[in-house]
Order: structure tokens, then C-alpha cells, then sequence
């Protein structure tokens, strides 16, 4: 199995088998690095470090040593950049050692990128926020699509959906999911709620009256059936006069887009004209800008 497969088995599985063979024939040796020599990975995505929890892992360093490898890439003579494994580099350095067991690979910066997100998403302690944008960055980063994506990391392709969709909430919301305010439940959940009023109104709620999921997927499909009524009671209520009609094919027209031309039976109302691309948005901005509109 090639690498890119290789992913989802752990980060033991990146390492092909002549290869750690020969790496762990290193290590038991008792050839080492010297921790000064090493320098962070650029691409690390971890944002933060529990200081405690590093404290706690530097003792445990002290009194057996490393037990498993950090995996580094020579970048100089003698010089070595980290791919994986900062949390036991810097608890190595709390606790004295002056060299650390690792694995030496050769890699590029996307494979650098792929195994320090891989790795991130492999942490008990991960929140579900820093998976989400771990699995974002390697799909926009590192190319990747969603199916592609699910077989590289070993899960279902509608579990890396719903934690993309969870960047799309209100940022309290994502605050509050990272802090633990309220769980992966309720946030699918808030998910399913269009508005993003209506998803903080829940979501204070959830904080304030200790909803449990359960309660949260109930009012959420609530919110949905009043949303849908009141659009189906606005759409019978009011027609849009075929002046209104022939204005808005006359801009999809003139913008070569499928203008969104609304009216209420107030004289209230929005047009919206949608791009599908940076390219597209630039062509209609240039219409606007041929027209002097300031």
C-alpha cells in the first residue's frame, strides 16, 4: 500500500517497512539526536499546548524516557527540522534530556503539512473544532477531496462532512464548542438551523437551560418547520408584478447571472447576484466599475 493510503493507519504505517526496519534498528541502537539540534515544524497545526499536561508528561519522561520516537527530517548537516511529535520534544527539554530518540525521514513540505495534521487528528485531546480545520487544511492545502480525505485518515466520508460543516456556525459557537460549552451532539444539531440568529438564540439557550441533545435536535427541527411555513405562507401572500419579473431577467441578462430579485407586499425586497468563482465575482465587479457606480 502506498503512502497516501498509508495515512489512516497511524503514523507507524507512513514510515515504509525497509525504511522503519532500518530506523528502529537506529534507535535500539542507541544513536540519538541532540534536542538543541532540532527545530519546530513550520507546519505544526497544533494551536496550543496544555502547560499541565506537559508538565505531567516531562515527569513520566524522567522517570522511564521517551517511549515512542519523534520522527524529524534532515534539513543540514547535523540540523533536523520536527515532523511529528512537539509535545514529547518539549517535555523532553522540561525534563533535561539533552537528546531524544527519533525517526529520520526524508520528506517535502506537503508531506511534512499531511503527517503533522495526521497526527493532530490522531490526539485523544483534540477538540472537535482543530479536527475540523485540520481535515479543512487537508483538503485545501494538500489538495485532497472529502472521499479522498475520508480513506487517507479511516472515517466515514459523512463524519468528515459534518465536522466541515461545523466552521460554517457563528464563531461563539465554534468558541464554545473548543471550549467544551457544549458538545459535537448539540453542535450537528445548530447545524441543521439556517439562520445564524436563530443558531446563537439556541445555543445560549443550550449554556443557560443545560439542554441535552435530544431537546436541542427537537427545537432545531421546530425552527426549521416555522422558517418553511412562514416562506410558504409569504410566497402565496405575494407574487412578484411582472414589471419586478422583467426587471430581474433584464439584470440576468445584462450580468449574464441568475439574479435573485425579491418583493415583499411593504415595498421591502433584495437582488442578489451570485458568483461561482473568484474569476466570476471579478467580471461582474468590472461591470459595476464600466458603470461608474460608486
Amino acid at each position: 500500500m502506498g503512502r497516501k493510503n498509508a495515512l489512516g493507519r497511524g503514523l507507524g504505517a507512513l514510515i515504509e517497512d525497509e525504511d522503519r526496519d532500518m530506523l528502529f534498528a537506529k534507535v535500539s541502537g542507541g544513536s540519538e539526536i541532540l534536542i538543541n539540534s532540532i527545530e519546530l515544524n513550520p507546519f505544526q497545526p497544533r494551536s496550543k499546548i496544555n502547560e499541565q499536561l506537559l508538565e505531567e508528561l516531562a515527569l513520566s519522561i524522567k522517570g522511564i524516557g521517551i517511549i515512542q520516537p519523534i520522527t524529524v527530517r534532515e534539513i543540514d548537516n547535523g540540523k533536523y527540522q520536527l515532523i511529528t511529535g512537539e509535545r514529547r520534544l518539549r517535555a523532553a527539554k522540561l525534563a533535561g534530556l539533552k537528546k531524544i530518540a527519533a525517526f529520520v525521514r526524508i520528506a517535502n513540505d506537503q508531506d511534512m503539512l499531511e503527517m503533522a495534521l495526521v497526527e493532530n487528528i490522531q490526539r485523544e485531546d483534540l477538540n472537535a473544532i482543530d479536527v475540523a480545520i485540520s481535515y479543512q487544511r487537508l483538503t485545501e492545502e494538500c489538495n485532497l477531496t472529502q472521499e479522498d480525505l475520508s480513506q487517507r485518515i479511516g472515517k466515514k466520508r459523512a463524519t468528515v462532512s459534518n465536522y466541515l460543516r461545523l466552521l460554517k456556525l457563528p464563531p461563539e459557537i465554534q468558541l464554545g464548542i473548543r471550549d467544551n460549552k457544549i458538545t459535537m451532539g448539540h453542535a450537528r444539531a445548530l447545524i441543521n438551523i439556517d439562520d445564524p440568529n436563530a443558531q446563537l438564540k439556541l445555543y445560549y439557550q443550550i449554556i443557560d437551560e443545560d439542554l441535552s441533545v435530544r431537546k436541542v435536535e427537537e427545537n432545531a427541527r421546530k425552527i426549521a418547520k416555522t422558517k418553511d411555513n412562514q416562506e410558504g405562507q409569504g410566497e402565496k401572500a405575494y407574487r412578484l408584478p411582472k414589471e419586478y419579473e422583467d426587471l430581474r431577467i433584464h439584470l440576468s441578462e445584462f450580468f449574464n447571472a441568475n439574479i435573485d430579485f425579491k418583493r415583499n407586499n411593504k415595498g421591502n425586497g433584495k437582488i442578489v447576484i451570485p458568483f461561482g468563482s473568484d474569476e466570476e465575482l471579478e467580471r461582474i465587479i468590472a461591470i459595476f466599475d464600466s458603470l461608474k457606480i460608486k
